[in-house]
C-alpha cells in the first residue's frame, strides 16, 4: 500500500518531466538553426554554440532514458550541469557582447539579418536554460522519490521474507513437536504391549506348575 501510494505520488512529477525533456529537445534542435543559417560551415564561435545545443540535446536523451529505466541517473545530471554552464556562458557572451560575438561568427549574411538571428539565438539559449534548471531541480525529486519507494519495497520484502521465516519456523517446531508426540505415543503402546505379554507370560508359568503339582 505504502509503495503503491509512492508511485502516484511520483506519477505527476514524472509526467511533466517527460514532457519537459521533450519540450528542451525541440528547443535543442531549434537553437542549432541560427547558427547554421548564419554561416555554413560555421566559425569556431559557431561550433561552441552548436557543442552548446548538442549538449543539450543529449541531455534530453539521458533524461528519457534515465527516467524510464532508472539508470544513469549520474551520468544525466552531469550532463545537464555541463550544459547549463554551457548555456549560460553563451546567453552572456550574445547579450553582452553582441557586436564582438557577431564578428567571431563571421556572418555572410545582411548584418540586420545576422543581428536578428542571433538575437534569436539569445533568445531560444535563455528557454533552454531555464528549463534546464526546472529539469535538474524535477530530476532530483524524482530520483528522490524512486529511493524512497525502492527503500519502501525492499522494507516489505524484508518485512515479507521474515514473517515467511517465523512462518516456516513455527510449521518445523509444530512438526517436530506432532514427532515427539507420536514418539511417546508409540512407546507408550510399546511398553503396554510388553506388559501384557509379561503379565500373559507369568500366568502360563503359575498355571503351569499348578497342573503340576495335581
Amino acid at each position: 500500500m505504502a509503495s503503491s501510494k509512492l508511485r502516484s505520488s511520483c506519477s505527476f512529477p514524472n509526467l511533466l518531466l517527460s514532457c519537459l525533456n521533450f519540450t528542451l529537445f525541440i528547443l535543442s534542435s531549434i537553437s542549432l538553426a541560427p547558427i547554421i543559417l548564419l554561416r555554413m560551415p560555421p566559425t569556431s564561435m559557431g561550433m561552441a554554440f552548436l557543442m552548446v545545443s548538442s549538449m543539450s540535446m543529449l541531455s534530453s536523451f539521458v533524461g528519457f532514458y534515465s527516467q524510464f529505466t532508472h539508470l544513469c541517473f549520474m551520468t544525466h545530471i552531469s550532463i545537464l550541469l555541463a550544459s547549463v554552464v554551457g548555456q549560460l556562458l553563451s546567453i552572456l557572451a550574445l547579450f553582452t557582447k553582441e557586436k564582438s560575438s557577431l564578428s567571431l561568427l563571421k556572418s555572410t549574411r545582411d548584418p540586420k539579418e545576422a543581428k536578428l538571428l542571433v538575437r534569436l539565438e539569445c533568445g531560444v539559449l535563455t528557454a533552454m536554460f531555464l528549463m534546464q534548471l526546472v529539469v535538474l531541480v524535477l530530476s532530483c525529486a524524482v530520483h528522490c522519490c524512486w529511493v524512497r519507494e525502492y527503500e519502501g519495497l525492499e522494507a516489505e520484502r524484508e518485512a515479507a521474507e521474515r514473517k515467511r521465516s517465523r512462518r516456516i519456523a513455527k510449521v518445523q517446531e509444530e512438526s517436530m513437536a506432532n514427532a515427539a508426540k507420536i514418539t511417546e505415543i508409540k512407546a507408550k503402546e510399546l511398553d503396554e504391549k510388553m506388559r501384557s505379554k509379561y503379565v500373559q507370560l507369568v500366568k502360563t508359568d503359575i498355571e503351569g506348575q499348578g497342573i503340576g503339582t495335581l
